[in-house]
């Protein structure tokens, strides 16, 4: 169980930062206060067609993204991301409403690296989210260890 009192509200100003994409108010404000909540900088878009540039501008440490979103399809803008070299090696999962059976696979298959339905358990959603906060660029200290160890040690 999420235990909130337990987690500081920011860890430090180079915390590990995650761009979130997705076009629903609720969605986008739930995701970036649940990884704040654990020490995580956001950046925030609804706009597929803006994520190249954040990413080229901001090098977030992982990018969570929604598929269907209005201007550009996830699937679209995972395919340029990934034929990027400056963006190829972020993880990214896609959080989706897509969950009819094989979509999870398909989703996978484009080059997502991890997938979490929607609506999104908050343990899940954390827990998955922490399988990648180590796996992410160089390393470059103890911060992505200790966020990933915060993430790990709220979702149990």
């Amino acid at each position: 169980m999420l235990d909130h009192a337990a987690i500081p509200q920011k860890l430090s100003a180079s915390s590990m930062t995650v761009l979130i994409v997705e076009d629903d108010d609720l969605s986008l404000k739930l995701f970036s206060e649940l990884l704040k909540s654990v020490g995580c900088t956001t950046l925030l878009t609804k706009n597929g067609g803006e994520v190249a540039r954040i990413v080229h501008r901001n090098q977030p440490d992982l990018i969570l993204m929604d598929i269907q979103l209005p201007d550009v399809s996830g699937m679209e803008v995972i395919q340029r991301l990934k034929g990027d070299p400056a963006s190829r090696d972020i993880p990214i999962i896609a959080v989706t409403a897509c969950a009819m059976k094989g979509d999870a696979e398909n989703i996978l298959g484009a080059g997502f690296d991890g997938y979490i339905s929607k609506p999104i358990s908050v343990k899940r959603f954390l827990e998955t989210v922490a399988k990648f906060v180590g796996n992410t660029k160089e390393n470059d200290g103890n911060r992505r260890g200790y966020c990933r160890d915060l993430l790990q040690s709220h979702v149990g």
